[in-house]
Parts: structure tokens; C-alpha cells; sequence
């Protein structure tokens, strides 16, 4: 087989994601009894993966390391190996490259925007068209089954489909998808007045996580209460921003948090709470720590960005400016 004709540049990019409400509903733990509901959408922050045809008769791997193998089972980075596995595609004549704009471990969904993109791009290498709702379901099958991460569905649907969305997880594990239809000018207002900033913590959000799956799956009662109050939070959110009340909006965002440091001593620390303090008195309406905890990004909303991004500049927190994305994981080179 000449597999210099079945490869040509292949880049798939995903979108990492900024959760509004509800977040922690979507573990099936929790769904599974109770259905869970997350609104969140997808930034202009990528994780890209290229294939390419390679002149040596083995798979070169490049991400935080190289790898070169000959067989899918030499593989060590767990997600790439299971979905070269799960797409049998042989590892013959082949280099696969990733590269993100944000770091992993932050809380916007990396993980599962890196395993959307690889596995986009090994379905048009196979020349294979597959639907977004079907990627997000085989990226949560490697993360969550087959490795056992204790994680969620919503960031595999939100790298998937993009835009601004809602998602009502079923007890029967379906997930319904529905476009967040914001007046214009509601959603001109909710971009221009968030930011973000990076607490300079990087952390995996496993542990976290497994201490919620545990709890929920043990029917701890202070557990469920705390996520049945997230999940009416996020329709709060929904309604909020379908009726452009941003203020009302980011006094959620602000008890949001507060639920969220609830469910685990691990969730915050006190450089994490100064920054959160410093930001509400200069200019944040809101906000609170995106992903499950412990590090990453403050998500602020603000009706006084100068005065907020000096405060923060001067507590030693970047900024990083976005936008949302649309479109969701799709091939931008083949």
C-alpha cells in the first residue's frame, strides 16, 4: 500500500470552553439518577492535532513528548493509543502533532478537545464523515470507559458542536443538544464584558472530580443536594442571559462558585480566594474558577475591564482575551 497516497496535511483544530452553570451535573453519577443540565460555550482557544505522511515506516508522535512506535499498543500516552486502537488505524508511515493555545490542566477542557480533535482527524484520514454528537460520545467512551477518568460529558459535547449551548443529560445516558439563542445584543453584551485570567496554577482535575463521583455514587446527601442546586443555578443562568440580565447573570456566576467550594476543601486556595476578593472589589460583577478546581482560569463578567485588568496585573494574573467559537471541531487543512 503507497500510504503517501492516502495522506495528504490533515489539521483538525477544537475549541476549549468557558462553562456558565451547572457544571458537575454532567457526571453520570449524578445524571443517571437525577439528569443533569450544563450552558456553556466554546472560546477561540484551540487544541490542533495535524497528521501527515511520514517517510519512515513507523508512527512519530509529537506532543509534550515524541514518541515513534510500530505497533498501536507501544503507544504510552493513554488517550492517543486508545483511539488509534479504537479506529484501527495502523501505525505505518505516519506523524501525528499537537499543539494548544491554552496550557492543559486549567479548566477548559483540554483533555477532551485534544481526544475530539484526534479522533476528528483519524475519521478524515479514513476518509470517514462523522457527527458531531457521535465524536463527543466515542471521546467520552476513551476518556471515561475505556481509561476510567472520572469526568463528565460536557466538554466532549461543547469541543464538539461549538457555539453556545445547553445540554440536558438523560438518566439513559442521551444527551440532548440545544442552540442557547441569545438576542444580538445580549450576546455582544456577555462577550465584551468577560475576562479571564490565569491564576498561574495548573492542576488535573482527576482528584477533584473522584472525590464528587465517589460521593454521588455513595448517595451522599450533602453531595446531591449541592449538585441539585447547581443544576437549578444553570437554568437561573440560561434565563438570565436569554432576557440580557447581565447583573443578574453574574451574581449566579458569584453563588455558582460558592456551591462549588462546598464540594471540596480542594476546590480553592487562598491565592485563588484573594484574587476572586480583589477582582469584586474593582469592577467584576462576578465570577468564579473554571473546571473542576484547584487552579486554572478566574472567569469574571465586568462592567469595568481597566480598572479590573489593573487589579489583576498587579496581583500577578494574565489575561487572556477571547472570543466564541461557532463551529466546534472541524477540519481546517486536508
Amino acid at each position: 500500500m503507497d500510504y503517501q497516497d492516502l495522506v495528504t496535511m490533515i489539521i483538525v483544530r477544537s475549541p476549549l470552553r468557558v462553562a456558565f452553570g451547572g457544571g458537575g451535573t454532567d457526571l453520570p453519577s449524578y445524571y443517571e439518577k437525577y439528569g443533569g443540565y450544563v450552558v456553556s460555550a466554546a472560546i477561540n482557544k484551540y487544541v490542533y492535532i495535524a497528521l501527515n505522511y511520514s517517510f519512515h515506516d513507523e508512527l512519530i508522535l509529537k506532543y509534550s513528548h515524541i514518541e515513534r512506535v510500530k505497533q498501536v499498543n507501544e503507544i504510552k500516552h493513554p488517550i492517543i493509543r486508545e483511539c488509534f486502537k479504537m479506529l484501527d488505524v495502523p501505525c505505518h508511515h505516519l506523524e501525528m502533532s499537537s499543539m494548544a493555545d491554552i496550557p492543559g490542566g486549567t479548566g477548559m477542557g483540554s483533555s477532551s478537545a485534544f481526544t475530539c480533535a484526534l479522533l476528528h482527524a483519524l475519521h478524515t484520514y479514513k476518509k470517514q464523515y462523522v457527527k458531531p454528537s457521535f465524536l463527543a460520545e466515542e471521546a467520552f467512551h476513551i476518556e471515561a470507559e475505556v481509561l476510567k477518568a472520572p469526568i463528565g460529558k460536557q466538554d466532549q459535547y461543547i469541543a464538539a458542536h461549538g457555539g453556545m449551548k445547553e445540554f440536558f443529560f438523560g438518566q439513559d445516558g442521551q444527551v440532548r443538544v440545544a442552540e442557547l439563542n441569545l438576542p444580538d445584543n445580549s450576546k455582544y453584551d456577555l462577550e465584551d464584558g468577560l475576562m479571564l485570567f490565569f491564576t498561574g496554577y495548573t492542576r488535573p482535575a482527576s482528584k477533584i472530580l473522584l472525590e464528587q463521583d465517589t460521593k454521588s455514587r455513595e448517595n451522599d446527601g450533602e453531595m446531591q443536594e449541592n449538585l441539585t442546586i447547581t443544576k437549578q443555578l444553570g437554568y437561573m443562568t440560561t434565563d438570565a442571559l436569554r432576557v440580557g440580565h447581565m447583573e443578574l447573570f453574574a451574581g449566579i456566576l458569584n453563588k455558582q462558585w460558592r456551591m462549588k467550594k462546598m464540594r471540596s476543601g480542594s476546590m480553592s486556595n487562598p491565592k485563588i480566594d484573594h484574587c476572586y476578593s480583589v477582582a469584586l472589589n474593582n469592577g467584576a460583577l462576578g465570577g468564579r474558577l473554571l473546571g473542576a478546581g484547584g487552579g486554572g482560569f478566574l472567569l469574571f463578567y465586568s462592567d469595568d475591564h481597566n480598572k479590573l485588568r489593573k487589579a489583576m496585573l498587579n496581583e500577578g494574573l494574565e489575561e487572556v482575551r477571547f472570543r466564541f467559537d461557532n463551529h466546534g471541531t472541524k477540519v481546517v487543512e486536508s
